[in-house]
């Protein structure tokens, strides 16, 4: 019987791939990666600290958006600014799912130069299932998969409709297996970062390791790799977001590959196609950043009370849809009346304006720009 799958291959996991292909587009993409962070560099340190959380942010949300988990952002935010030492003004509290996949992503990304043991993955999991469970499923948290209820399958899709794209190693091989890849992500050959966080991701999606939480290990470990790549901890681009935008592809891609050989080729093009997209989405980020930089430095000689400052930053943080006074006061907390004489007195001093309508459905936005 033919093999049907990469990690069945006598040679696993020995991958090979076009040196001059592949060395070419690595070297594109290290090229623009060295010019984004360049760039970032020159703003300063509350600009880079500012840029960090709203990747970080974007990060987390959209690994676990690819898992079909959608996650508060303010409670994610807020995580990740308690726990980098960041003052944002009120914190919202976070729940233990949302605290269990910032703190994995931390340690990924704050910790990029330390090991990757088993006893770190099994830590990782732990702190995605902190009830030890996978919604209404009781699963094995901290440590490798049995195969109790079948083999371990890669699909994407909706529940009933699901697409399986490839069947991971018997759970038998695990302990072998994920000793050569740690074997190799501690001490193999030099490579570089960049290369060696596609093999990485390709690599450890390959063995699936773990009950449930495979996916998003994964990408907390192509984000160390990332990391470890550029010498920081600090974070300007999510590579999650951009597999969001690319799921049909990436899901296609991957299961080309899994049905392959060990010729990689391919994967690691669109790898870097897809960093580099990441690398574009920046800049939507950084004219985020600039944006609400600009803005206070504009009105930092006004007095705002609390409701409106907060309200203000959640508008220069891309407040989404449209702002009419009772989502003011949903966010602020207070009453109808409270949220029209706030409003009021924004407009009278040119901070904000009405939009086009009225009556109930009156919207107010930042007046961009001034004098």
């Amino acid at each position: 019987m033919a093999n049907r799958y990469i990690h069945e291959q006598k040679a696993w996991p020995r991958f090979r791939w076009e040196l001059d292909k592949v060395g070419q587009r690595l070297a594109e993409t290290r090229h623009r990666q060295g010019r984004l962070i360049g760039r970032m560099a020159a703003l300063g340190f509350d600009l880079r600290a500012e840029a960090t959380l709203r990747s970080l942010t974007e990060e987390v949300l959209k690994s676990s958006e690819i898992e079909g988990q959608v996650l508060d952002q303010e409670q994610v935010r807020s995580s990740l600014a308690r726990r980098l030492g960041m003052e944002i003004g009120a914190l919202k509290a976070a729940d233990r799912h949302v605290e269990g996949v910032v703190e994995m992503l931390l340690d990924a990304t704050q910790r990029f130069e330390a090991p990757l043991t088993a006893q770190r993955l099994f830590d990782w999991q732990a702190a995605l299932f902190p009830t030890g469970r996978s919604g209404m499923t009781q699963i094995r948290v901290g440590e490798w998969r049995d195969d109790g209820k079948g083999p371990m399958q890669v699909v994407s899709g909706p529940f009933g409709r699901e697409k399986v794209h490839f069947e991971a190693p018997a759970a038998d091989r695990l302990e072998s297996e994920m000793s050569a890849f740690l074997n190799w992500f501690n001490q193999g050959p030099p490579l570089d970062g960049v290369l060696k966080a596609a093999i990485a991701h390709l690599w450890f999606v390959t063995l699936h390791p773990f009950d449930d939480g495979n996916g998003r290990i994964a990408r907390a470990i192509t984000d160390l790799l990332l990391a470890r790549s550029e010498g920081s901890p600090q974070r300007f681009y999510s590579m999650s977001a951009q597999i969001v935008k690319e799921r049909n592809g990436y899901y296609h891609i991957l299961e080309a590959t899994q049905k392959g050989d060990l010729e990689i080729t391919g994967w690691l093009l669109w790898f870097f196609d897809c960093l580099e997209g990441a690398f574009a989405g920046m800049e939507t980020v950084l004219a985020l950043v600039l944006r609400k930089a600009e803005f206070w430095i504009r009105f930092g000689a006004e007095s705002f009370n609390d409701r409106q400052r907060k309200v203000l930053n959640r508008l220069l943080d891309g407040f989404e849809g449209k702002l009419t006074s009772s989502k003011w006061a949903t966010l602020a907390k207070c009453s109808q009346d409270t949220a029209a004489r706030d409003l009021k007195d924004l407009i009278l001093r040119g901070v904000l304006e009405k939009g086009p309508g009225g009556g109930r459905s009156t919207s107010y936005r930042l007046i961009e720009g001034g004098e």
